[in-house]
């Protein structure tokens, strides 16, 4: 649900009803994660999407009996060797999909409107609702934030609700969407009940130091990627809204005092362009120091040995530089700004994912490599 929560919020505001198909499990080669979703409103309208094409039809359906009917299903949809062109996922994967009425007598609806005001603000958020248990627990919503407070609950046992406020906010600290299994009455034991939780937290940074123009086809690809893009370089004459009019701040400040000031997250990467060794140098010691996801220094492979024994004699350690990616990007043959902009997200979108960049065609590995994700189980 929260995967379009900007779209979903405005039609709430508007008082519509509306159902909303949430994937809550995947296996094999499904084509979407936990947390993918399809709404239709009452007058048939759909957004979003639960598989990319495959069973998108079937679940229309099921979210406009849903808004008829006021029930919350949970269906599977898989692959058939015996008819390929049947309601079913030709890549071979199985999508468990959760769907949900949001209604105006649906008592829940406050809670779910609540969860999506707060992501469309793009604050931090989790949604937990029952996939799988009594139906008298199915539709029910809890939202939580990040201070531990909660809005909503399963009005079955309290125990239920603390436990699942506890493990939504665990999910929420990591950004992350999943399912958990929990009693129903808030134990570990006893008659399992399977919670999905949506997380929705800001946007990940990405802080581009140079203002060149690689950096600004950088930016697009930011954008692109879902980042909250930044640039900072100290020369104010290059860092301007007419160069980077598509990025979300422009920093006219030297790079590793920014650094040192700015807020960054395990999610964050730090995307070196200046390539001036006054700038690298002091920058690349403060960027391999900090719990960030990844970064990277653009330059030749003899700036990179220059840089990398200016970096030790810096103080650097070999793990901390073990961490830069330099020559930044993959090999892909870039020349242009655009196509190296290219290189660059695709090292970065390998790296966040577990892939190897190396060609699929002819590999005998998994496309997906998304660990700790919701994965089928058994359905009730």
């Amino acid at each position: 649900m929260l995967d379009i929560a900007e779209k979903l919020n405005r039609w709430a505001a508007q008082g519509r009803d509306f159902a909303v198909a949430t994937v809550v499990a995947v296996g094999g080669s499904a084509p979407r994660q936990p947390g993918a979703a399809l709404a239709v409103d009452a007058d048939g309208t759909a957004i979003g999407s639960v598989s990319g094409g495959c069973v998108e039809g079937a679940v229309y359906e099921l979210c406009r009996q849903a808004l008829e009917d006021g029930e919350t299903v949970l269906e599977r949809f898989g692959y058939s060797d015996e008819d390929a062109f049947a309601v079913g996922l030709t890549c071979g994967g199985v999508l468990d999909i959760l769907v949900t009425p949001v209604r105006a007598d649906d008592p829940a609806r406050p809670v779910a409107t609540a969860a999506l005001a707060a992501a469309a603000r793009g604050e931090a958020a989790a949604l937990a609702r029952i996939a799988r248990g009594p139906a008298g627990l199915r539709g029910r919503a809890l939202l939580v934030r990040p201070d531990g407070s909660a809005y909503g609950g399963f009005g079955a046992h309290p125990e239920l609700d603390r436990t699942v406020a506890a493990e939504a906010r665990a999910h929420l600290d990591a950004g992350r969407t999943g399912t958990v299994e929990i009693g129903a009455r808030g134990s570990r034991c006893g008659a399992p009940v399977t919670v999905l939780v949506e997380s929705s937290v800001p946007p990940p940074r990405m802080i581009v130091f140079g203002a060149i123009d690689f950096a600004a086809a950088l930016v697009r690809a930011g954008k692109f990627l879902g980042y909250h893009v930044t640039v900072c370089d100290a020369r104010p004459v290059f860092a301007t809204r007419a160069r980077f009019p598509d990025a979300d701040e422009i920093v006219v400040e030297w790079p590793h005092t920014y650094l040192e000031r700015t807020g960054t997250d395990a999610r964050t990467v730090l995307c070196v362009l200046t390539h001036d060794a006054k700038f690298d140098i002091p920058l690349l010691r403060v960027a391999l120091r900090l719990p960030v996801a990844y970064v990277g220094a653009m330059g030749s492979r003899r700036t990179h040995l220059d840089r990398a024994r200016r970096l030790r004699e810096a103080g650097v350690t070999e793990p901390e530089l073990a961490r830069l990616r330099s020559p930044i990007g993959l090999d892909l043959g870039a020349r242009t700004p655009e196509e190296t902009a290219l290189s660059i997200a695709a090292q970065i979108v390998a790296e966040r994912r577990g892939g190897s960049g190396r060609a699929l065609t002819g590999g005998h590995t998994p496309i997906h490599h998304d660990a700790g994700e919701a994965r089928i189980g058994s359905v009730a």
